[in-house]
Formats: C-alpha cells, structure tokens, sequence
C-alpha cells in the first residue's frame, strides 16, 4: 500500500547527474514504495532543479535505519563544523 508521505522544500547547493553537475533548488523526500532497492519501504530523497528537467536529478533511496544513520551523521558532521 502506498503511504502517500511526501516533504517538499527549497534548497541550495549542486548536484551530479548524468549531464554533469547541475544547481539544486528543490528536495522531495518521500515515503513509500522504493523504486530499486529491495525494501518494501524507503525514504526516498530526490534532489533536483525543476527547470532543467529530468537530467538535472539525483535520488537515494535508503532503509528506514540507514536514513535515521544518515541524518545523524549529518547533524553530528555539521555541530562539529560549528566548533
């Protein structure tokens, strides 16, 4: 079953995609059903820049664990920044 759960929000930074690097101004994070990996669920995470199109993306999808890993790490590399 779906579960419908989708974040979107405005962002800033690059991306890679096939076509080279690309500027970021929008993340789509979901929920749901993962497209690739073998999860019945996943937290989806796809970056991308609306106006360029489909070459401009770059998506992860992640196992509940691995992504509650992933954004610690993020907010334990980013305080240690602040230091």
């Amino acid at each position: 079953m779906c579960t419908g759960i989708v974040e979107t929000a405005t962002v800033s930074g690059s991306g890679k995609g096939p076509k080279g690097w690309f500027k970021l101004d929008q993340v789509n994070v979901s929920y749901d059903h993962s497209t690739d990996a073998q999860l019945e669920n996943a937290l989806n995470i796809d970056f991308v820049n609306q106006r360029e199109g489909p070459g401009a993306r770059g998506a992860v999808e992640r196992s509940a664990e691995s992504a509650r890993k992933l954004a610690e790490v993020i907010l334990t590399t980013l305080a240690r920044g602040d230091e």
